[in-house]
């Protein structure tokens, strides 16, 4: 007769371990890792555990997760059940709610795991206060964090970055640069190695230098453009000569790549490998050959130096690097971690303060047919989210099609809403001469108007679809195109004439910048809030200074958070549309 070990007995042979991954405030991610201690192999494991009320999974993976009550069950998929000697196993899940597991058990009997389930995190530390400030170096000083099991260490965050972990409720930071604000968390760990909540933010400037004012509270938010350093010879300087560094408040730099289901560069030698010379360089000092970091990430590096509240985000995908997202969507967490590893490499980590997915479109068809499904956004942004936490910036830009049955209501942009910060609504290229015949329309409708081509292809409907989904106007942003796009063979003057081709343009036929278009083809009227012009045979419409003022007050009616617009190098040498963007949401 062979004895066999009990319920009890085997379960004393495994732990299971849980750990807070991350705490974004309206939820969390969470994981548990079960481990064989015992020296036979384990074939299938039940993790239990307890929440208190008003806490719970919303979501899991790597196991089969249900509740009774309060009561939690994770149980081994069919893959990740047998488990050898010493081997060990995680899955995790997201949640809401601010509660800690307790009670915990794996195969009936209590878990001993190294980060004891029931042991609660420790409190937010303190908001820190700052002390002997110097133009290079200043003391942070906050009040304890309070832990039922004792509190080990603090991490301190300088722009959303660690830069240290300290035992005490003090820290000196120094290499610091004169007139520069920075901002300051700090969270505490305990000896589970749990960590708690952030502290409120400490906003300090050093003293020595001019810091420009913060150009207000709406976002205004414009697209930089790695391949515009070549043939459009734009660069991150053009952005101060212009004037309108100082009158945006963030930048989406486009684009990274997003291939075999993850983030990767779009153009390492722009990006970061490209040698400026010092009349080419934002503070006039040229790059030398042997420094870590060139290109336009050390440029953007020298302008957050000179403009501290500008916010620098990393935007993925784009019209033309949108296919890769639907491998991304199979795998959420695991592209999440790509794009944190690649967004924070210690390289340039303190460039970015966030992430931007330009996915076009999920469930739908931009350049390519995306068949991911209508959970698939939804899906990805909680992984980002629950990724990048709450101390960095996760934006999406997304389709404007108002129509019914159109892109919008193609996925779930509403359950997506939760995790960003906002949407950038692409408000503009509604009609263009890809619709070779016409009939000629203004490419950037704000509204409908009589003989528009296509129900629904107008801001004021996008935007209202969005409101209707549940979406706040404080999560969306209208998109301005810095830009216009025209027809040729046309004979009349008012929008609706046939066409037989795209207009020509500088760089691409039917597309043409702003800057050049307002002087070979002034503006003859406005329909829809959007000006046309024609001239001979061409055709075009674009935003000028006067339409993005209607627009911005628009914007402001509607409750929207603010613009965006695509992008820096279609403005003029002086950031003529810039200039009315920032005035306009004042």
């Amino acid at each position: 007769m062979v004895a066999l070990a009990g319920p009890a007995e085997a379960a004393t042979s495994a732990t299971a371990t849980y750990t807070k991954v991350s705490d974004w405030g309206s939820g969390f991610e969470g994981k548990w890792t079960v481990k064989n201690t015992g020296t036979t192999t384990i074939g299938s494991w039940t993790v239990e555990w307890d929440y208190p009320s008003g806490t719970g999974v919303t979501s899991a993976w790597d196991a089969t997760v249900t509740s009774s009550g309060t009561h939690w069950t994770g149980k081994n998929v069919g893959w990740n059940g047998t488990l050898s000697p010493g081997a060990s196993v995680s899955f995790g899940f997201n949640g809401a709610g601010p509660g800690a597991p307790g009670g915990c058990k794996i195969n009936g009997a209590p878990c001993d795991g190294g980060s004891q389930p029931g042991d609660n995190p420790p409190s937010a530390p303190g908001t820190p206060t700052a002390s002997n400030v110097t133009e290079t170096s200043l003391t942070l000083n906050w009040s304890a964090a309070t832990d039922d099991k004792g509190v080990k260490n603090y991490d301190v965050y300088r722009g959303g970055t660690k830069i240290t972990t300290v035992t005490g409720t003090s820290y000196g930071d120094s290499g610091l640069t004169k007139g520069t604000t920075y901002n300051y968390t700090v969270t505490a760990r305990d000896t589970a190695d749990q960590t708690g909540p952030s502290s409120g933010s400490l906003s300090v400037t050093t003293p020595g230098g001019t810091v420009p004012p913060d150009p207000g509270g709406k976002v205004k938010l414009g697209y930089f453009t790695n391949w515009g350093v070549y043939q459009r010879n734009y660069h991150v300087k053009n952005l101060v000569t212009s004037g309108s560094a100082a009158k945006i408040t963030h930048i989406n730099y486009a684009f990274g790549n997003v291939q075999n289901g993850k983030c990767t560069i779009g153009d390492s030698y722009a990006d970061y490998d490209k040698a400026y010379t010092a009349d080419q360089s934002v503070d006039g000092v040229a790059d030398t050959w042997d420094q870590p970091l060139r290109g336009n990430f050390n440029q953007l590096r020298k302008l957050k130096k000179q403009y501290p509240n500008l916010k620098v985000l990393w935007s993925f995908g784009g019209w033309t690097w949108s296919g890769g997202f639907g491998q991304a969507a199979q795998n959420p967490t695991a592209f999440a971690q790509s794009c944190y590893d690649l967004v924070e490499d210690p390289r340039w980590a303190d460039v970015f303060d966030g992430i931007d997915l330009d996915w076009e479109y999920p469930n739908a068809c931009g350049l390519t047919c995306d068949t991911s499904g209508a959970a698939s956004l939804k899906n990805l942004m909680q992984a980002v989210r629950g990724k990048f936490g709450a101390n960095n910036l996760v934006t999406a830009a997304i389709s404007a099609d108002g129509s019914n049955g159109g892109k919008l209501d193609a996925a779930d942009y509403a359950g997506a809403a939760q995790y960003v910060d906002f949407y950038n609504v692409m408000t503009y290229d509604f009609f263009g001469a890809w619709a070779a015949q016409g009939p000629t329309a203004p490419h950037s409708p704000l509204t409908a108007y009589s003989g528009i081509p296509q129900d629904g292809f107008n801001s004021e409907a996008a935007i209202t679809k969005l409101k209707g989904k549940g979406i706040a106007g404080s999560k969306l942003n209208l998109g301005i195109g810095f830009y216009g796009r025209g027809w040729t063979g046309v004979t009349q003057a008012a929008p609706g004439g046939t066409a037989t081709g795209p207009a020509p343009g500088t760089y691409e036929q039917g597309i043409e910048d702003y800057k050049v278009l307002k002087t070979s083809c002034p503006s003859t009227g406005t329909i829809a809030g959007t000006a046309y012009a024609k001239c001979g045979s061409n055709w075009w419409s674009y935003d000028t200074p006067a339409t993005v003022t209607a627009k911005m007050a628009w914007t402001k009616q509607q409750g929207l958070r603010g613009a965006f617009f695509w992008e820096f190098s279609g403005d003029t040498a002086s950031g003529e549309l810039a200039s009315a963007i920032h005035a306009g949401l004042q």
